[in-house]
């Protein structure tokens, strides 16, 4: 091993450690990056310029992430501004009929909407619109609040297999087919999400029969009190709009087996399409400036959630033979494939103990709230370790991903995004958090196993 081996491996260390006491990993990163550019390069010019050329790799390695979440978020954006979000929702407030059927509801649909538009929007959306009902039909707002996590936050986005943005990040990261790795990230994450749901329920029976009990009337009245927003008349004529599109391109992605980029593509191309005939429908002449802002919304919001990917991704794409060279030149190794190849030498990929390294590792790049930036990390890491076996790259990269997104996606990370949840459905974050823990870690050890035995 080289010295930059040691630094990348150093920069690796140091990035997982910040992780631990909760701080943000770009310092560590860039200036592993400098370092690596320096010692590789030999002069201060070519370490500048190294870091300057890491993040143009990220960028042109994920964009096509960024711009898909930045476009559905706009196109719900021009949706919500006729109340066409909550009559989407609507039908469902019928189906409140008990906190058993209240909790799959709630479950059912934060997945499915999560899947589409991700949990960030639809976290809004379902906590002010269905959460008032399932209250109102007996159960708590704590376990609304863990029912829209534990299906948004960790099963839909820790699969995101209609938007592709996590197995695209793990499988760009590992080198490997896009399709591969999302299929094995689906099925972990159902798996994942099954049994989280299914044994967080159970362990909160007794809640729920306590609450009905005790607080059902008040909660309900406080609930009831939220107020609803007015649609226009455009309002379910967009929704059907929606809803045939999406049936369309779900259609079109079986029928033509469109996968990858490609499926990504299909669906933000009808996001634009939707969003332009919402925008120009509803606004008019006005449309022509308002769409502007849709857009510069979808991707202003894109960039705040993964716009710090870019330096750490960047970084990791240091140990990935083939992403490296944009970096720092052909003939430049890949310094974290190196590193696998030892580790690989002393761990057989295939074993339990590589699956649950890779799992507690992922569980350690989400400490840091974010959930993605974590995962070139496990995907390069992953694609070191396999040494060529796409089948065994896949199954560690998922794994990974399970754990870096259900932890740092927001179920079991206080400071991540589940305090929007928690805020949202008013309860305590970590109180929520203590109730997600068993159930997700009991899912996650589950999967791990079905990875190694079945997908291996």
């Amino acid at each position: 091993m080289t010295l930059a081996h040691w630094i990348y491996a150093l920069g690796t260390l140091a990035v997982v450690i910040t992780m631990i006491f909760r701080k943000n990993v770009l310092i560590p990163c860039i200036l592993s990056t400098f370092l690596i550019g320096l010692i590789y390069k030999g002069s201060l010019i070519g370490a500048v310029t190294a870091v300057f050329r890491a993040n143009i790799a990220a960028l042109s390695e994920l964009g096509s992430i960024f711009v898909i979440i930045g476009l559905m978020v706009a196109m719900l954006k021009s949706l919500s501004v006729t109340g066409a979000d909550e009559l989407l929702v609507a039908p469902l407030k019928k189906l409140m009929v008990s906190p058993f059927i209240s909790y799959l509801v709630l479950v059912l649909s934060t997945f499915i909407i999560s899947l589409f538009f991700w949990p960030t929007p639809a976290v809004p959306l379902i906590g002010t619109l269905l959460v008032p009902a399932a209250i109102k039909a007996g159960l708590p707002p704590m376990a609304a609040a863990v029912a829209i996590a534990l299906a948004g936050q960790g099963m839909a986005l820790s699969g995101d297999f209609v938007i592709q943005g996590a197995p695209g990040l793990s499988a760009k990261s590992a080198g490997i087919p896009v399709p591969i790795v999302t299929s094995y990230g689906a099925i972990l994450s159902i798996i994942t999400g099954v049994i989280a749901i299914v044994l967080a329920y159970i362990f909160m029976k007794g809640d729920i029969d306590n609450f009905i009990k005790t607080e059902y009337k008040e909660s309900k009245k406080s609930f009831e009190e939220k107020v609803t927003k007015s649609r226009t008349f455009h309002a379910p004529y967009l929704v059907w709009l929606l809803i045939i599109s999406i049936v369309l391109v779900i259609f079109a992605m079986f029928k033509f087996n469109i996968r990858g980029g490609d499926a990504s593509a299909l669906l933000g191309g009808t996001a634009i399409i939707i969003m332009t005939i919402a925008t120009l429908w509803v606004e008019g002449k006005k449309g022509l400036d308002v769409i502007a802002d849709h857009l510069t919304d979808g991707l202003v919001f894109a960039f705040k959630v993964m716009g710090q990917i870019l330096p750490i991704a960047g970084f990791f794409f240091l140990g990935n033979p083939d992403a490296v060279k944009s970096i720092l030149g052909e003939g430049a190794p890949g310094y974290l494939f190196d590193i696998g190849k030892i580790i690989s030498a002393a761990i057989p990929a295939k074993g339990f103990l590589a699956a649950f390294g890779m799992l507690i590792l992922g569980i350690i790049t989400g400490l840091d709230g974010s959930g993605f930036s974590g995962l070139p990390m496990t995907g390069t890491l992953a694609g070191a370790m396999a040494a060529g076996n796409v089948k065994v790259a896949a199954a560690l990269a998922a794994i990974g991903q399970m754990g870096a997104i259900w932890a740092g996606g927001g179920t079991i990370i206080a400071w991540s995004s589940l305090v929007a949840v928690a805020g949202i459905v008013g309860v305590p974050v970590f109180d929520l958090v203590r109730k997600n823990f068993i159930p997700v870690v009991v899912g996650l050890i589950v999967s791990t196993i079905v990875a190694v035995i079945f997908l291996m």
